[in-house]
C-alpha cells in the first residue's frame, strides 16, 4: 500500500473521529445514526493512522506530497 494522504487529510479526519465520540459520550446522537457515525469513525481512524485510504485510490486522488 502506497501513502495517498497528507497530513491536514489525517488531522481532519481525526478531528471529525474525536467529535464523533464526543457526541456520543455526551448523548447527542443516538439510535441507529450513533452505529453508523461510530463505524465511520473507526474507519476515519485507521486510514488516518495508516495513511492509505482506498477510497481515494479508487478515484485517483494523492494528497500525500511528494518527495524529490
Amino acid at each position: 500500500m502506497k501513502k495517498n494522504m497528507g497530513g491536514a487529510d489525517r488531522t481532519i479526519r481525526i478531528i471529525l473521529a474525536l467529535g464523533v465520540g464526543a457526541l456520543y459520550y455526551f448523548n447527542v446522537i443516538t439510535g441507529t445514526l450513533v452505529y453508523v457515525l461510530l463505524a465511520l469513525a473507526v474507519i476515519f481512524v485507521l486510514t488516518s493512522f495508516i495513511s492509505f485510504c482506498p477510497l481515494y485510490t479508487l478515484f485517483g486522488i494523492n494528497t500525500c506530497k511528494v518527495k524529490n
